[in-house]
């Protein structure tokens, strides 16, 4: 599978010829892992700047925590965050930027900035708006990570059945809203409705999500520093990179695309030596 995005200010972005890095760039004051660090928009793009020279071919900016038990803001106070770090990172950042949110408003005013990739935690399906996500990713026709999520975590049937049911309504929704299937990313959603067990299930089984329905899907894996490292090891969040390294690699060997993390340069080394065991391009 290989697809290949083209944006308006000349940059581009290939899926399916090896493996791709996503920094994470949090400009948030309560993020679990860094937040209140890069909080100035001339920190975020010596951050950005760094990260891109270190490998990352896709820096994720997120102005609103989705920490467990975090509380929504509002799209208003999420734009004001956003703004002046879109607007300083975007024109002087040599790789595509995504904006880490669920609301639409805050979407549209991203996409209208020069943005080129959108994540949504809620898959398109957030209960506030729906549908709305998807009508803005459509009018501006960007891709978009559709990120599996549910409210708690019980399950009533198999996990990677559950998730895909989940998928295939995002899709319909997409499909509503005139987008592009080729558009979709698919993250299953590591350290959301999941406990801990799951994480490391769906992490076991994710070759499962790549094909189904008949179509072979890009999937973004987003394991870095999470609490089910933590659970599993005992380690705090500022010592999970190795795990988190393992985790990117058995990703990879199992098909993902993209690799979403913090520390960018030790996880890109190791995802380029498992391409090049696994003879990725």
């Amino acid at each position: 599978m290989r697809r290949e995005y083209r944006f308006r200010d000349g940059k581009k972005l290939v899926l399916g010829e090896r493996t791709l890095v996503m920094g994470i760039l949090n400009v948030t004051p309560d993020s679990f892992s860094d937040g209140g660090v890069w909080n100035t928009p001339e920190k975020a793009l010596s951050h950005a700047m760094q990260m891109a020279a270190e490998g990352a071919d896709i820096i994720d900016i997120g102005a609103e925590s989705s920490r467990p038990g975090f509380v929504p803001m509002s799209a208003q106070e999420e734009m004001e965050r956003l703004r002046p770090f879109l607007e300083t990172i975007l024109p002087a950042i040599p790789v595509p930027v995504s904006v880490d949110t669920f609301k639409a408003e805050t979407a549209a005013m991203a996409a209208e900035l020069g943005v080129h990739i959108l994540n949504d935690i809620w898959g398109l399906q957030y209960e506030k708006e729906p549908g709305r996500m998807a009508k803005v990713a459509a009018a501006y026709d960007l891709p978009i990570v559709v990120m599996h999520n549910q409210a708690g975590t019980a399950y009533e049937k198999d996990i990677v059945e559950t998730m895909k049911d989940f998928f295939r309504e995002s899709l319909r929704v997409a499909r509503a809203a005139g987008m592009v299937e080729e558009k979709i990313i698919l993250d299953p959603g590591i350290g959301f409705g999941k406990t801990a067990e799951d994480n490391l299930g769906v992490l076991r089984r994710l070759a499962e999500l790549l094909d189904w329905d008949g179509k072979r899907w890009p999937i973004l894996l987003g394991a870095s520093r999470k609490s089910f490292i933590g659970a599993a090891l005992g380690l705090p969040v500022e010592e999970r990179m190795e795990a988190t390294g393992a985790a990117c690699v058995l990703g990879v060997a199992s098909g993902a695309d993209i690799v979403r993390v913090h520390d960018v340069k030790p996880i890109a080394r190791m995802c380029r030596m498992a391409d090049a065991i696994l003879q990725k391009s």
